[in-house]
């Protein structure tokens, strides 16, 4: 039984998934709850005869404890905790003859604990384990052990004591509104790591008896079940919310729209629109209403067909027709800038004197600021 306990508590130190914990720094926690206290073994005794061996079987009785510890803010808390257990003598199997019984049993003791808080996304439920070692006191109250049969009882008293060790299961739920105050609910196993022994006497059953020396008791093994409260000292309030005058930073400036452009291309030597040329500036005139504070920039261009001093004046032509269209369209006339770059900046790279259909365009550049609008797009 004492192996498959510190099996149980090795277990509860394995890793664990990193987390972080709702509290740094000192707390204090205090809980209550109910003990099961497991079956007992008498081990017979030379004195007792017929009268010894079997099992005491208890009822489930209160727990309590209450602890000061401190959290480090990485998930691991260490603690000092003093405990306290009490159940009563319910009946003992495992006898050669059928018995009654009566008496109690209290536990106390103080341990040092090890507990590891885990973070599961959550700001009001934090599972935490943990273990424990420390020491442990047994008080054994006028525990009665009658034989009917036999017309005899023994009768112990006495208080003993041993190392012990713990497991802890629990999970802490933060109460909204007040800082540092959680609801904590537990599951312990506590266990006494040697056997026990108390003094006993052997006699009629309800009449005096004599001393026989000791009784040894081993497993003391508990199950506790703890609901309960922690308050750590450092959790500070969240800060009082600003008024809505005062948040109110001053509104960002819009980012600048994107520039969007569309090509209209001529025929050559021609600065007319053609009914395609047409739709395409009412596509952008149409674009063009949903900028608001934006430059519309309307650059013509010419092949390298002409003179240089023709193709100039042909691209400013083009560019002006373009313009003039996107009015007509709705474009208000004072955010167009009109420019004419004559044979430069041509799409296709071509030879003096070659007639391109591709360099032969206007370009209408929509999202163009103050200088942009100012530079020709190839």
């Amino acid at each position: 039984m004492r192996r498959r306990l510190w099996l149980l508590l090795g277990g509860l130190l394995a890793p664990c998934a990193a987390g972080a914990q709702p509290i740094e720094g000192l707390y204090v926690s205090g809980g209550a709850g109910a003990n099961l206290l497991m079956n007992q073994p008498l081990t017979p005794s030379p004195a007792l005869g017929a009268l010894g061996g079997g099992n005491l079987q208890y009822n489930a009785g209160p727990a309590f404890e209450g602890s000061v510890g401190y959290a480090f803010g990485n998930g691991f808390r260490l603690e000092l905790e003093g405990d306290e257990m009490m159940n009563t003598l319910s009946a003992r199997s495992g006898a050669a003859l059928p018995s009654t019984v009566s008496g109690s049993t209290q536990d106390y003791g103080a341990m040092a604990n090890a507990l590891f808080d885990l973070d599961i996304g959550s700001r009001y439920v934090f599972p935490y384990f943990g273990v424990g070692l420390g020491y442990q006191w047994t008080n054994f109250g006028n525990l009665r052990v009658g034989t009917p049969a036999a017309g005899s009882e023994f009768t112990g008293n006495g208080t003993a004591g041993s190392l012990a060790g713990q497991g802890i299961v629990g999970v802490s739920f933060p109460v909204p509104g007040v800082p540092g105050l959680s609801i904590t609910t537990e599951y312990r196993f506590l266990g006494l790591i040697g056997p026990e022994h108390f003094g006993a006497t052997l006699g009629p059953i309800g009449g005096a008896g004599h001393a026989i020396g000791t009784q040894e008791v081993s497993d003391n093994l508990n199950q506790m079940f703890m609901v309960g409260l922690r308050y750590a000292f450092s959790v500070k309030p969240p800060p009082a919310p600003i008024p809505a005058s005062a948040s109110q930073a001053p509104p960002a400036a819009p980012a600048p729209a994107p520039m969007r452009s569309y090509l209209v291309f001529f025929d050559w030597d021609r600065a007319d629109l053609s009914d395609r040329a047409k739709e395409i500036v009412a596509e952008a005139a149409a674009s063009a209403a949903h900028v608001a504070d934006t430059r519309i920039a309307v650059n013509g261009y010419a092949d390298r067909s002409g003179s240089a001093a023709a193709n100039q004046a042909l691209s400013r032509r083009r560019a002006e027709a373009v313009a003039a269209e996107l009015v007509r369209d709705g474009v208000a006339k004072d955010v167009i800038v009109i420019k004419g770059f004559g044979e430069s900046h041509p799409l296709v790279a071509t030879a003096p004197g070659v007639r391109e259909p591709q360099n032969r365009r206007v370009e209408i550049i929509i999202g163009a600021g103050e200088n942009d609008a100012q530079k020709p797009q190839t």
